[in-house]
Order: structure tokens, then C-alpha cells, then sequence
């Protein structure tokens, strides 16, 4: 029985072996209460997962999930895409809670690429607070998406939303799509 207050982690995923979601569930379960939801396939990959972390992306949150917890769910990650294979057969979502939230999309087709982004993503830390400066991000943002750029094998803020607006980067300027 989950304890009360428990911070709750949504893991939503489809395409995924029951050891994979047991390692993974594992993980978790350590630190949260998890939300498992086993979904539909409906996007053109044969396997997706979805975590959503309660907390803000900080420092803070990899102090106290701990670096090799992180290590592992990062491992357990690159083992799925090593087990499908070349090509874009999984697609990995991870979320953060907080001012703004922040999503980091994983589709890479080449398996290296692929562990080189999530290899990166602590990286984006020491840059969050330049590119989410308020001054050079659209006013009253909610979501940020981050997507690995494989030409600098770097992530890149990508797409922002701030109530019913959606803002891509689109030559180093945050341009209005909708």
C-alpha cells in the first residue's frame, strides 16, 4: 500500500517486456510510488515508454534519486534500444515537473547516438538557467521540449508552450506557431 504523500511517477509504456518493465518499475519503486499504465501503440514505434517525475529536473532531484539509481534507469533505456535493433522502434519520453516542465524526447535511430543522448541529458543542468532565462524565453512558459540534435550531438530547447501558444526555435529566435 502506497504511503501518504507519496511522490507518485507515472510510467506509461506499450511495446515493453514484462522484465524490461520490472527492472524499470524497480527502479522506481525505490524512491515513488509508481503509476504504471500500459497504453496502446499509437505512434509509429514498436515500443514506447513515458516517465513523468514529480519533481522539478535540479540538482536536487539527482542528489536525492541518487546518480547511480539515474545510471541505471539510463542503462536499463539503452539496453531496450540495443534489444530492437537499428532504426526508430522506440521512443522515450522523460518528464519533469516544475517552472516550467520539462520534457526530454528520446527517437534516435543509431543505437551510439541514442545512448549519447541519454548519456547527456545531466548536462542540460548546467545550462538550464541561461536557457530558461526569462529574458530570452516567451513570456509565462508551462512546457519546454528538449530534442537531441545529432549534427552537435547536443540537446537543444526546442518547442515552448505558454497557455494556448506553442513557440518553436527556429534560427536561434523563439518563433509563434499557434
Amino acid at each position: 500500500m502506497m504511503a501518504q504523500g507519496a511522490l507518485v511517477v507515472s510510467l506509461k509504456y506499450y511495446g515493453v517486456s514484462p522484465w524490461e518493465v520490472e527492472v524499470l518499475y524497480g527502479l522506481l519503486h525505490d524512491m515513488f510510488a509508481v503509476e504504471q499504465i500500459e497504453t496502446e501503440q499509437d505512434e509509429d514505434y514498436s515500443t514506447m515508454v513515458d516517465v513523468f517525475f514529480p519533481l522539478e529536473f535540479s540538482d536536487e532531484f539527482f542528489k536525492w534519486f541518487g546518480h547511480m539509481r539515474w545510471d541505471k534507469v539510463k542503462g536499463i533505456l539503452k539496453e531496450m534500444k540495443r534489444r530492437r535493433g537499428v532504426g526508430r522502434h522506440i521512443k522515450i519520453y522523460l518528464r519533469f515537473s516544475g517552472k516550467p516542465n520539462i520534457k526530454f524526447i528520446v527517437d534516435i535511430d543509431e543505437h551510439r547516438l541514442f545512448n549519447t543522448a541519454l548519456e547527456k541529458i545531466d548536462f542540460i543542468l548546467e545550462l538550464l538557467q541561461y536557457q530558461l532565462d526569462p529574458q530570452k524565453i516567451p513570456q509565462n512558459i508551462t512546457d519546454v521540449i528538449y530534442m537531441f540534435d545529432t549534427s552537435t550531438n547536443r540537446w537543444r530547447l526546442n518547442t515552448a508552450f505558454s497557455n494556448d501558444k506553442k513557440y518553436l526555435i527556429i534560427e536561434n529566435e523563439w518563433k509563434l506557431i499557434t
